[in-house]
C-alpha cells in the first residue's frame, strides 16, 4: 500500500540539503488514514507476524480471547502520532525508505514519548542500502515556520544533532543492531552497517513538518540553507513539509480510531 504523492508546491536547495513542500487533497489524506497510515499506527505487520509465530500457544477459546485483548490496538491516539505515521508512510512510499521497527513496540506504557529519532531504518540510493533517520513535527500553528521548529526539542535542534553528533547516530544504529537478528531485514541492516562503519556520516536524514495550514516556503527556507552549510561528507538531508487540508489535524487521532473500530 502506498500513499498519494501529492502536489509539489515548492522546491528549494541543492545537495547535500534540499527541501520540498507537498500538498495533499482530502481524498489523499482519507485514503492514507484508511490504508498505510492506519497500518503504521496499529502495527498491522507486527501483529500478523506475532499471530503466525504464536499459532497453537493459545489452546482454548478463553486463551485466544485473552491473546486478542493483549494485542488489540491503542485506546487513544495523539494527533502528533498520526503526523509521525503520515511522514513515515510518505517516506516509505516515495523515498524508498524502510522503517522496520515501529517505536510503539518499545513503549512500556501506551502513548508514552520515547527518546531518540522518530524514524529509524534504511534508505536506498545508487550504492544500495544505507541508514535513514527522521524527525517529525506536527503543527497547526499559523506561523512560518511554526514554533515546533525551535527550542531544545524542536526540529532544528534535532536535525543539527543528528547531522553533527556522531554519538547520536551511533545510538540509533545500536538500537537496530540489537533487533537485527533473525529478521527479514537483516541483509539490509548488514549492508547499511558496512557503509556506516566505513563512514559514520554515510546516512540519509529527513526532517518532516506535517501541517494543515496554507503552504509556504518559509517553513523550510532558512533551515535548508543552514543545514546545507558544513554538512558532513556522505550525509544527505531532505526537509519535507506535508500540507494536509485545512484544519484536518485537530482530533485526527480520534478520527482514525473511529475508522478502525469494527462496525
Amino acid at each position: 500500500m502506498t500513499v498519494g504523492s501529492g502536489e509539489v508546491v515548492f522546491r528549494m536547495g541543492q545537495a547535500p540539503c534540499t527541501g520540498v513542500g507537498i500538498r495533499w487533497t482530502d481524498e489523499e489524506l482519507n485514503a492514507a488514514l484508511n490504508g498505510p497510515v492506519g497500518a503504521v499506527l496499529f502495527d498491522d505487520e507486527g501483529k500478523a507476524l506475532i499471530a503466525k509465530s504464536l499459532q497453537g500457544v493459545a489452546d482454548s477459546e478463553f486463551a485466544n480471547e485473552n491473546l486478542r485483548r493483549l494485542m488489540e490496538g491503542p485506546e487513544s491516539i495523539k494527533d502528533w502520532r498520526v503526523g509521525e505515521a503520515i511522514a513515515e508512510a510518505y517516506l516509505v512510499s516515495h523515498r524508498k525508505c524502510t522503517f522496520p521497527w515501529p517505536t510503539g513496540r518499545d513503549e512500556k506504557r501506551r502513548g508514552s514519548s520515547l527518546p531518540g529519532a522518530d524514524l529509524v531504518g534504511f534508505g536506498t540510493d545508487s550504492e544500495g542500502h544505507c541508514f535513514a533517520f527522521g524527525e517529525v513535527k506536527t503543527s497547526s500553528e499559523a506561523k512560518y515556520p511554526p514554533g515546533a521548529m525551535y527550542g531544545s526539542g524542536g526540529l532544528k535542534q534535532q536535525l543539527e544533532d543528528l547531522c553533527n553528533n556522531v554519538s547520536s547516530r551511533n545510538d540509533l544504529v545500536k538500537y537496530l543492531l540489537f533487533r537485527s537478528t533473525s529478521v527479514p531485514w537483516k541483509k539490509q541492516f548488514e549492508r547499511a552497517l558496512q557503509r556506516f562503519l566505513n563512514n559514520n556520516s554515510d546516512c540519509q536524514l529527513y526532517g518532516c513538518l506535517v501541517r494543515d495550514v496554507k503552504p509556504h516556503c518559509d517553513d523550510l527556507r532558512v533551515r535548508v540553507a543552514s543545514l546545507g552549510t558544513g554538512c558532513p561528507v556522505g550525509t544527505r538531508i531532505e526537509l519535507l513539509a506535508i500540507y494536509l487540508p485545512h484544519s484536518r489535524l485537530d482530533g485526527i487521532g480520534a478520527q482514525i480510531l473511529q475508522r478502525r473500530r469494527p462496525n
